[in-house]
């Protein structure tokens, strides 16, 4: 049940509290003064997307707050499981609230946490239903009928359904599978010629990462040769120059150490560094024999230099076509090989395919038949209990019937279904979308909703439900109304007194000027105030057309409360 409404900023209400009860509820007021804002107001709280310039003009931001009881069990809703990890919905209160500013995007909290639209949609769904103005009007859709119908077949009908869509999903799956290997085959003699060579191209070359690195590490060898001699030719002239008459290091390093050789014994302090000393000058020697030996093997080859540029010639071939890199290359490899395979199976994998599209069919056919033979026996109890419901709505001598015929299979199975309706006797009964007038949809559209898709919501929203009806109609719509309202919440924005005479609870939404002075006037004000026995007398007079001084329409006002 839907406890508590507040409405901050929306469009012309600046600030409304409305304190709902069990029974039904009625929210009245002139055209124009703002009870369309009330009703969106619900939808917000339903995840509904905001309307343009929704926002009250100098207001930061619009919020709408409700405040829930929710049903037993609630919180148990498998659907709910994973929202329930982050936020609590095990409590005797359930508050949902959306926050809308202006050129920007809203925000939506339950419990005070905030979350998406979709999952305050997921659960305002289960604790409100909700039928906007016009509503009636998608009686007029097949598909509408479709839904009201599998809706009063049940939750098993309904769990079958969704397992049926699934199974429907899966073969087209299989069936665009096939059509894809069809397609393949035809030009599978090209495809796989192609593949081969891409495959023998780069096992010829057998490129690997650790050739590419060494290769490249050879070229800068054998392409710096020059530099690479005239480096080691000066160090070695430098430690041991080749012209005897040259004093290198080695030389100046030999005096050094003899010098120290003669200290010997002195000090042992000297004689740890002339042993250290000692040990530098057989490096240098190493490194001056070394060089000597690099020098000689140093030799220019320009053959093998040509060679290596071929190979990484090749190997830069192969990733420019195939992904920049040699891991790239063998990867592509791997897949041309994976593609020949399956190509290469082809005729296998499609009449594996064709046998699971053959048994899908059988599956979904079978499922099918299921579906339509559950419609086919809950349309015929569909059909009474709406034309019961109808007797209580003034039209008692209308005849409705569910007709449940065979189409083209989809995710919903092989079902058309049409509502067809006789409202007057004696005159050929027809499509509702054809036959039935404003006020007829709308009680068709009360009827239907008494017995199947409002059944099981505790708490139900009506905008209007009740357009193009009026006279002795409308009272029977409005003791339809009251008789839904018994053991949950009903909550209807209407224009009726008749049907507003039967509430346990009135608002009336009234629209306020706001001066700032004489000659400059404020935005409009919409405030909504809850009614009671004198002030509803005067708002039934107001909905009769004239005002709380006519006495005849006084007189009517306290007649319509006195047989409520």
């Amino acid at each position: 049940m839907l406890a508590e409404l507040r409405v901050r900023n929306l469009l012309l209400i600046e600030s409304a509290e409305l304190a709902l009860a069990p029974g039904l509820n009625v929210i009245t007021g002139e055209t124009g003064a703002g009870k369309t804002m009330v009703a969106h107001a619900l939808d917000l709280l339903l995840g509904g997307k905001p309307r343009r310039g929704i926002v009250r003009p100098g207001a930061e931001e619009a919020y709408v707050e409700g405040v829930f009881e929710p049903p037993a069990g609630f919180s148990a809703d498998p659907d709910l499981a994973d929202l329930a990890e982050r936020v609590p919905l095990d409590e005797s209160e359930l508050v949902l609230a959306r926050r809308v500013v202006p050129d920007g995007p809203t925000r939506s909290y339950m419990q005070g946490r905030s979350v998406s639209a979709g999952e305050l949609r997921l659960v305002g769904s289960r604790l409100l239903a909700f039928f906007g103005q016009h509503e009636h009007r998608k009686l007029m859709l097949t598909s509408a009928q479709l839904e009201i119908l599998d809706a009063f077949c049940g939750a098993e009908h309904l769990a079958a359904r969704a397992r049926f869509a699934g199974m429907f999903a899966r073969a087209r799956e299989i069936e665009r599978e096939l059509e894809e290997l069809h397609g393949r085959i035809g030009a599978r003699e090209r495809d796989l010629d192609f593949l081969e060579f891409e495959i023998a191209e780069i096992d010829g070359v057998a490129p690997t990462e650790d050739e590419e690195n060494e290769l490249e590490r050879e070229r800068g060898r054998l392409g710096a040769v020059e530099s690479l001699r005239a480096a080691a030719a000066t160090a070695a002239e430098a430690l041991d120059p080749q012209d005897g008459d040259a004093d290198g290091a080695l030389s100046r390093v030999a005096g050094a150490g003899a010098e120290l050789e003669r200290a010997a014994g002195a000090d042992e302090a000297l004689d740890a560094l002339a042993s250290r000393f000692g040990s530098l000058t057989f490096e240098l020697q190493d490194v001056a024999g070394e060089l000597r030996a690099y020098l000689d093997s140093l030799e220019a080859d320009p053959q093998r230099l040509a060679e290596v540029e071929e190979r990484l010639d090749q190997l830069g071939r192969l990733k420019r076509k195939h992904g920049g890199t040699i891991a790239g290359v063998l990867e592509h490899a791997e897949r041309c090989r994976a593609e020949r395979d399956r190509l290469a199976g082809a005729d296998e994998a499609t009449g594996r395919l064709e046998r699971e599209l053959a048994a899908a069919g059988e599956e979904l056919r079978a499922a099918a038949a299921k579906l339509h033979s559950a419609r086919v026996k809950a349309g015929g109890r569909l059909a009474q209990r709406v034309v019961s419901e109808l007797g209580e709505l003034a039209l008692a001598d209308a005849s409705f019937e569910v007709v449940v015929t065979e189409r083209e299979m989809t995710t919903a199975g092989c079902d058309a279904v049409e509502f067809v309706i006789g409202p007057n006797p004696g005159v050929p009964a027809g499509p509702l979308r054809e036959t039935a007038s404003g006020g007829e949809l709308s009680r068709v559209m009360l009827a239907l909703l008494s017995v199947a898709t409002a059944e099981g919501s505790e708490a139900v929203v009506f905008d209007e439900i009740d357009a193009g009806v009026g006279g002795g109609t409308a009272r029977a719509v409005g003791e339809r109304l009251r008789t839904l309202s018994a053991g949950r919440q009903v909550v209807c924005i209407t224009h009726l007194p008749q049907v507003a005479s039967l509430a346990e609870r009135h608002f009336r939404v009234v629209k306020r000027g706001r001066l700032r002075d004489a000659t400059e006037p404020d935005v409009a004000r919409t405030e909504v105030e809850r009614l009671g026995r004198a002030e509803l007398v005067e708002e039934l007079c107001r909905m009769l057309g004239s005002d709380g001084g006519d006495e005849a329409a006084r007189r009517h006002a306290e007649n319509l409360l006195r047989a409520a």
